[in-house]
Formats: structure tokens, C-alpha cells, sequence
């Protein structure tokens, strides 16, 4: 077992010169629009590169994520940074969550919180989880993969960890966006240690007849369709021209957060009002977390080897599966498109929330968890853990 360890020391020479750099940004010509209409907003913008450059403390906010119950292994040969959240109620079942991107394990660390000790919030200690957070390779504390194939893919990592490392002999597993990937992934080829997954997204089927698509699935399709003409440039560049991209944004701390700011606005609950489901503070600190560990390009790994077929895609998932969408979130699948790749067993669509779940809606998120993981959707599998 390993122990908690501070993760980050940043230099204070490392401060003055992102500090300098938020300050001497280059500025575009500007265009006239605004309003996010072609893009992140310029006055959005300048107003939050001003308060990172004179008034955000990341002092407070290292000390906060060094106080985080933090650990370190080394998963043959890979090392992997994650956090150990230990349930209230001994026995409780372990859980592993995955984020997605553009996010960190920062964004779960509510959610696993109220997993671990549900009586704080109103629930049942014989509800709690025990709740491990990993950072994905390339992303904040874990450093990525040494190469484009080996050694093993994510979902592997992970299962090594919860199985070999922590001696977890079966455990359950959450995920949204590439996390729902890897969720799955991990689900489908460690069926008899994994009791089931919770998802807010899920991989469509390896193939389809066109003939046989439901009008509800074929509206889906079409509003998938239109959502990547719309929205979907930054996946396209991601999964081809990653590299391109990434000095633009590993030289450029303005650019950086323009770069993620705009993922945080559009695909969340907010209205528009990103001050609505995240402060000031909260979107520089994972701005900063990219920053300091130099990981923005890292990030991006996930979609270029993903669309490379380096990594391999969901067949069927046969685990008790749960499904809950947000209505905010980047896709709506129906039900009935979800059982073609998983054994749907709780599908749930949530009142409000977008695609950070985690951190907009944790309350909702952890009473479906809760809910699913405690009842038959498990189909009659007790809760144990290591």
C-alpha cells in the first residue's frame, strides 16, 4: 500500500513567468463579434487572464490539492497518481472513477467525498463506497504512456490497480467521456471482477443495420450528426493534428484556457452564465493544473490513438449497466441504442446537469449511483469489498 504524499511544489520563478506571460499576452485583432459567437469571448477572456495574473491564489489552492488524500504506484512500470477516498461503513464496495476531458481529478473530488461518507449528506453509511480517482496517464500527476502501444491501455492500468495494487477482488467503476470509454472497456474484458458500471455516455455498436435504426434512434444519429458539424472541430484536430496544436497551447497560457474555457461553457447546465455551475477560481486552478504539469498536449493522446484504432473499440459490455444522461451533455442516446452495447439495466435522464456531471450535479449524480449500485439493478450482487 502506498501512502499520501504531497503532489505539487511549484517554483515561484514557475509563478512570476506564467504571471508574465498572462500579462504580455499578444493579443488577436479583434473581429466584430462576440459573445461566443465564433469562439471563446475576447472580454470573457481578458477578464479572467487579468485575474490569474494579479488576483488568483494558487498558493491556496496548491495547498488544497496537496492536502487531498493522494498516492502513488507503480503499475508495472507505469506510475499512476490517484486519490483513496475510504468508505465510512467497513465492507464498503471500492469504486473506481474516470473523468473525461478537458477535466482533471480535481472535478470528482465532491462526488467521491459523497460517495465515501453518505451520512454527511443526508444517507445511509451502509450505502458508502470506498472511492479510488486515478489521473489519467498524460493528465496532471500521472505521466503518459511511454509509447503509442505499450505497455497496457488504460482500462488494464486501472484494473491493476484496483485488483493487483489494492487488492480489491471485485469493485465497480464510473466514468463520463473518455472515462466512459475506459469504464467500458475495463467492464468488458474483466466481467468477473467488475460488479458493474454507472456511465454518462456510452460507445455506439460496432455496427448497425440502417434499416433496422428506430426513429428515436435515428434522430439521435442526426443530432449527433449535426452536434460534430457544429462542435466537433476541436475532436477532429485533437484526434489528427494533435501535435500542431499543442505548442500553441503548452507556450500559451491565455491560449490554453481559451482552449478548455469554451468546452466548460458549452457543454455545461450554465445558460450561457458559466459564473452559474463554476467560479473564477475553479476553472484556473484546472488552467493551472494543465500549466504546471505540462500536460495540455499529454491530454490529447487519448483521441489521436482512439481514431488510429491503437486503441481497441467496445464490443459488448455484459455487466449490469447503468446509463444517466444529462440533459446538457455533448449526446442523448435512447435506451434501446445503449442495449446494443451494454447490458442496460438502470437508465436514468437527470432534471439538469451538462457534461461535468461530477462537479455541476454531485447530489444527482451520487443518489444514481447510490441507487444503482445498492438495488437489483445489480441482479441480485451483494456489495463487498476488499
Amino acid at each position: 500500500m502506498t501512502h499520501p504524499t504531497p503532489m505539487i511544489a511549484v517554483p515561484e520563478a514557475e509563478l512570476d513567468e506564467l504571471r508574465s506571460r498572462l500579462l504580455h499576452t499578444r493579443w488577436p485583432t479583434p473581429w466584430p463579434t462576440g459573445d461566443w459567437e465564433a469562439g471563446t469571448d475576447p472580454g470573457e477572456l481578458r477578464r479572467l487572464v487579468t485575474h490569474w495574473a494579479t488576483d488568483y491564489d494558487w498558493r491556496a489552492h496548491e495547498a488544497a490539492v496537496n492536502a487531498l488524500p493522494s498516492h502513488l504506484a507503480d503499475i508495472d512500470g507505469t506510475p499512476v497518481h490517484y486519490l483513496r477516498f475510504d468508505g465510512e461503513h467497513p465492507g464498503a464496495l471500492p469504486i473506481i472513477l474516470t473523468n473525461g476531458w478537458p477535466s482533471s481529478f480535481l472535478e470528482l473530488t465532491t462526488l467521491a467525498r459523497r460517495l465515501a461518507a453518505p451520512s454527511r449528506h443526508g444517507g445511509d453509511p451502509a450505502d458508502a463506497f470506498t472511492v479510488i480517482v486515478p489521473s489519467l496517464p498524460g493528465f496532471a500527476f500521472s505521466p503518459q504512456r511511454p509509447s503509442l502501444t505499450e505497455p497496457a491501455q488504460t482500462h488494464e492500468i486501472w484494473h491493476r490497480l484496483m485488483h493487483g495494487e489494492l487488492g480489491f477482488e471485485r469493485y465497480a467503476a464510473h466514468g463520463s467521456d473518455l472515462g466512459a470509454g475506459i469504464t467500458s472497456r475495463l467492464a468488458e474484458a474483466h466481467p468477473e471482477a467488475v460488479v458493474g458500471i454507472h456511465v454518462t455516455a456510452v460507445a455506439g455498436p460496432a455496427a448497425h443495420d440502417a434499416a433496422g435504426v428506430t426513429a428515436e434512434e435515428r434522430a439521435y444519429l442526426d443530432s449527433v450528426a449535426g452536434w460534430s458539424a457544429e462542435e466537433g472541430a476541436y475532436l477532429h484536430q485533437q484526434s489528427t493534428r494533435p501535435l500542431t496544436l499543442s505548442y500553441g497551447l503548452a507556450d500559451s497560457p491565455t491560449g490554453l484556457l481559451a482552449w478548455i474555457v469554451e468546452k466548460y461553457r458549452t457543454w455545461s447546465d450554465c445558460g450561457g452564465d458559466l459564473s452559474s455551475r463554476f467560479s473564477d477560481d475553479f476553472l484556473l486552478t484546472q488552467a493551472s493544473l494543465y500549466w504546471f504539469t505540462g500536460t495540455i498536449s499529454t491530454s490529447f493522446r487519448p483521441y489521436y490513438e482512439y481514431a488510429r484504432a491503437l486503441t481497441r473499440r467496445v464490443e459488448r459490455v455484459e455487466v449490469p449497466t447503468a446509463v444517466a444522461l444529462f440533459p446538457a451533455d455533448l449526446s442523448q442516446p435512447p435506451r434501446s441504442w445503449a442495449e446494443r452495447t451494454y447490458h442496460v439495466t438502470r437508465y436514468t435522464r437527470m432534471p439538469r446537469g451538462g457534461h461535468f456531471a461530477a462537479h455541476e450535479e454531485p447530489g444527482l449524480l451520487a443518489h444514481d449511483l447510490t441507487e444503482f449500485f445498492r438495488r437489483a439493478s445489480l441482479e441480485g450482487v451483494m456489495k463487498s469489498g476488499a
